[in-house]
């Protein structure tokens, strides 16, 4: 056989045998190409639940409550309700974990509260509103354990100290927030919630633990603790005496009957021969509106006693009800202590210059606090009014800047001292 024939035989099967390779290495291209497409358009359709149901995968698109979260706008999502119903949805039907309910609200609503502008935003569960109403309905004989309390961003405070209390002997001050009663620290307290605990028969006792700090904004002070004893001794409310022409009104606290007291006083003093008057609102906490506006028409002829401002920025007015009992000159003497229900009462005499106020700047707390009671067992507290002075000043987080400043000293009540001597200057006019 002819070698040329061998030669072109040899070409012919090395054409062959590239053509084969060439075609395989275009197929495993072609399967790579393939396959890289579907990996990337299998991210595309995983978002797309129609599509992805139309295809038969419903087990990769989550619930049926969760494909409906994900076929709404976002601007539904303009609560806070809304957000927290999905995921809750995506926990209850797609995760694994678990939680317990009660926790669970009790966490979110605390935190809640934290993230809002209102100090006194508190949110009680089912035990400790039930524990609430349970002490304020209890009967008891005790009426505490010498101290009066206050309530500043949602904290109790001692705002006075009774003499020959208890809490006297256990050197508990003026401005001692309360930390844990009983050694329960588990929220702040509030003064509602202090009242209520303190509501046991006579003799029992109570530990409390303290915080004293260089004001009560200071949360970094230090803290001790007392075991006190519950008793059935009272202060009384409204004390008076005259000083020289000058009648004196010393007010604790405004309570269900302080009118009436003041009334009595007004009229006892009068009789006396008072011609000027000092009103003590010093470490008041307040209290009762209705009273503080009585007690402030003792004095205002006529005209508004306080604005008060509720949802939606609306406005209503309390005026002079009309019952003026004197005319004569007055100072009111004020001082951090002085709150909520108290501060109305130096406001409208302010405003309305009936009064010089005396002492340092008050508290600022001119809000109002209700309590709500919720469906599942708990309760919501929070702010739903602001006072303002008749002339429209704010109260709240300013407090009222007395006509003249004068700072306590610390050896002599030089507070009360100036303030009759001011009056007695008034008689003398």
């Amino acid at each position: 056989m002819p070698r040329h024939f061998d030669k072109k035989s040899s070409i012919a099967a090395t054409a062959r045998k590239a053509r084969a390779r060439n075609i395989k290495l275009a197929k495993v291209f072609s399967c790579i190409i393939v396959v890289a497409a579907a990996f990337a358009g299998g991210f595309a359709v995983r978002g797309n639940v129609d599509l992805l149901d139309s295809l038969g995968l419903t087990q990769l698109t989550g619930s049926p409550d969760a494909k409906a979260k994900a076929s709404q706008q976002p601007t539904t999502y303009n609560s806070l309700s809304a957000r927290v119903d999905e995921v809750e949805g995506i926990v209850n039907n797609d995760s694994l974990d678990s939680y317990d309910l009660d926790t669970a609200t009790t966490k979110m609503l605390d935190a809640f509260a934290l993230s809002t502008q209102d100090p006194y935003l508190r949110y009680y569960d089912a035990s400790r509103r039930t524990a609430m109403n349970s002490n304020q309905d209890a009967a008891s004989s005790g009426d505490g354990v010498g101290v009066l309390f206050n309530e500043y961003n949602g904290n109790a405070y001692a705002v006075d100290v009774f003499e020959g209390s208890d809490a006297q002997a256990a050197d508990v001050r003026s401005g001692d927030v309360v930390v844990a009663i009983d050694g329960d620290r588990s929220h702040a307290w509030s003064t509602s919630e202090v009242t209520a605990a303190l509501k046991r028969d006579e003799g029992s006792q109570v530990v409390i633990t303290w915080r004293r700090g260089a004001s009560l904004d200071d949360a970094t002070g230090t803290e001790f603790t007392t075991t006190l004893t519950v008793t059935s001794s009272t202060v009384k409310n409204v004390t008076t005496e005259l000083s020289d022409s000058v009648g004196y009104i010393q007010l604790r606290q405004i309570s269900q009957n302080s009118a009436d007291l003041v009334r009595q006083a007004i009229s006892d003093l009068d009789a006396r021969g008072a011609q000027a008057y000092v009103l003590d609102l010093r470490d008041n906490p307040g209290g009762y509106l209705t009273q503080a506006v009585d007690i402030s028409s003792y004095f205002v002829k006529s005209g508004t006693i306080v604005r008060i401002v509720t949802t939606g920025a609306d406005e209503t007015t309390k005026n002079a009800t009309g019952s003026v009992l004197t005319d004569k000159p007055l100072v009111v003497l004020v001082n951090g202590n002085t709150s909520s229900a108290a501060e109305v009462i130096a406001a409208s005499l302010q405003d309305n210059q009936r009064a010089t106020l005396v002492g340092a700047t008050t508290l600022g707390k001119g809000s109002v606090q209700v309590t709500h009671d919720l469906s599942f067992g708990g309760a919501l507290r929070y702010t739903a009014a602001y006072y303002k002075s008749p002339l429209g000043h704010d109260i709240d987080g300013l407090g009222i800047n007395p006509d003249v400043a004068i700072a306590l000293s610390s050896d002599e009540d030089n507070q009360k001292s100036f303030a009759l001597e001011m009056a007695q200057s008034m008689v003398r006019e």
